[in-house]
């Protein structure tokens, strides 16, 4: 327990407390068993056995930092929508690919007419009633644009590029958000742990006061005291445990992962033993030029400026002519159509006789469209400088970030230093005060703040150590794009 390693058992008074040992743990379940139910020894073996491979098999089912993450780039919903932008990005680039291959459509007409029409023998109008039909291919393709479809094509291209590096970015930050939302879990656990401790303690300092009390050594105020002291700790330890839950909560809304599916962290051995660069080695232009190279949104920032850039060039190019070639092939049938002997003619043959085809080339002019193409053009020039404002925002906001990230950390250790020097003052004061008060020495008023001011600055220190850690993993994020416990 992280309380006992940064306190040590020696500092909670056995005589004041004494259903604390200085010993290991004993399960309050096994203790409901054994005492209550005054089963026999082997019984009791068999239980603790039972009981100890379930505990087991349940602990086995624990997420670790690695899992988390590994979970979240799977299943996280942001993360799929930066998917999905990317697939979209892919199908636009493909499309503009498959533009350059020429167009072909087919298209086929029947129809019934009665009436008067031209009659195919005599050429003159006729009462008659007839089914025709017909059939026809078209082609159009692009012989020179002016490079236009090519610099979509490397705008597209660029975009699709542009969206990896998003992907990046998303899965980077996931894998950040993923880590702190444990460590506050880690956090909030040791403060659980604390506000226990400081339970136990007053519950036993009230069951002690309460035998004095009765033998007339103290009055009955210092009972109501403890008894009022007992009631705030209680609240304290019932909104650590809220606190548990709520990021409990908070991390599996970043895994997506189900709020009636249990969740057990695999809690390290000593967090505060993980290795973190030295605060002397993360200046704050070292970590920023570290980012310009590795962070995801510099690079997506680069490409987009280029895409936009090659938008603009293949927008200018629809402002000059533009040379295509075309081709088609007809044919019809009727049932009206006969030979001179008044036989009708076989409908092979009359496709084959109306067969028409076509081909030629296409020089298209634009003269004047509106202004359209020119201010499309215009908003494809400015959209070029709007791309590179972006750029320039987020540089100017990833340089604060990380010089604001740089002093918090700075702040963070001068905290942690303090709050380490104020725990050895408030054990040094706690101890003194528990002699004093065992010699009926200080009423209980001020033993209980002595007691509360000590707790105050064990959570303080827990709180300051946990803290230092995120700062500086905030900073290594920055400078290496990556996380890790």
């Amino acid at each position: 327990m992280l309380y006992t390693q940064l306190v040590g058992y020696d500092a909670i008074p056995t005589k004041i407390l004494p259903s604390i040992k200085k010993g290991g743990k004993v399960s309050s379940q096994l203790l409901y068993f054994w005492h209550v139910m005054r089963i026999s020894r082997i019984t009791g073996v068999i239980l603790i056995l039972l009981f100890a491979n379930i505990t087991s098999a349940v602990a086995q089912d624990t997420w670790s930092l690695q899992r988390c993450v590994d979970y979240a780039l799977q299943n996280n919903l942001q993360v799929k929508q930066q998917v999905v932008q990317k697939r979209l990005a892919e199908l636009t680039l493909q499309q503009s690919r498959l533009n350059l291959i020429p167009g072909l459509n087919g298209s086929m007409n029947g129809g019934y007419t009665d009436g008067r029409s031209p009659s195919p023998q005599t050429n003159t109008y006729v009462n008659q009633s007839y089914f025709s039909s017909n059939a026809s291919l078209n082609m159009q393709g692009s012989i020179f644009n002016w490079f236009s479809k090519a610099n979509t094509i490397a705008a597209n291209r660029f975009d699709v590029e542009s969206n990896s590096f998003l992907l990046e970015k998303a899965r980077n930050d996931l894998a950040f958000n993923v880590a702190t939302a444990f460590l506050q879990i880690l956090l909030n656990n040791e403060q659980v742990k604390v506000n226990e401790v400081q339970v136990k303690l007053t519950s036993s300092n009230l069951e002690n006061t309460k035998k004095l009390v009765i033998a007339g050594s103290v009055p009955e105020s210092n009972q109501a005291d403890l008894e009022a002291q007992l009631a705030s700790d209680s609240t304290s330890l019932v909104t650590a445990q809220n606190n548990v839950i709520l990021s409990i909560l908070q991390m599996k809304a970043y895994l997506n992962l189900g709020f009636d599916i249990p969740f057990q962290p695999d809690i390290p051995e000593n967090i505060f033993s993980l290795p973190m660069a030295r605060l002397d080695e993360m200046a704050p232009e070292m970590v920023y030029s570290a980012a310009q190279t590795n962070y995801p949104l510099v690079k997506s920032d680069e490409l987009k400026i280029q895409s936009a850039t090659k938008a603009y060039k293949a927008t200018r190019a629809q402002m000059y002519p533009s040379l295509g070639i075309n081709g088609a092939m007809y044919t019809t049938y009727a049932n009206n159509f006969f030979t001179l002997a008044g036989k009708p003619i076989p409908f092979n043959d009359q496709v084959s006789n109306n067969l028409q085809k076509q081909i030629g080339l296409g020089l298209s002019i634009p003269i004047f469209g509106g202004w359209q193409a020119r201010t499309a053009t215009s908003k494809a020039k400015v959209n070029i400088y709007s791309q590179q404002l972006v750029r320039d925002l987020d540089n100017q906001k990833l340089k604060q970030d990380i010089y604001t990230a740089h002093a918090n950390a700075v702040a963070a250790l001068q905290k942690y230093n303090a709050s380490t020097t104020g725990v050895m003052a408030a054990q040094k004061s706690y101890d003194f005060a528990t002699k004093r008060f065992n010699l009926g020495l200080m009423n209980t008023i001020d033993y209980i703040t002595t007691q509360s001011k000590l707790f105050r600055a064990q959570i303080d220190k827990v709180s300051a150590q946990y803290d230092y850690i995120f700062k500086m993993k905030l900073l290594e994020y920055y400078r290496d794009q990556k996380i890790s416990l």
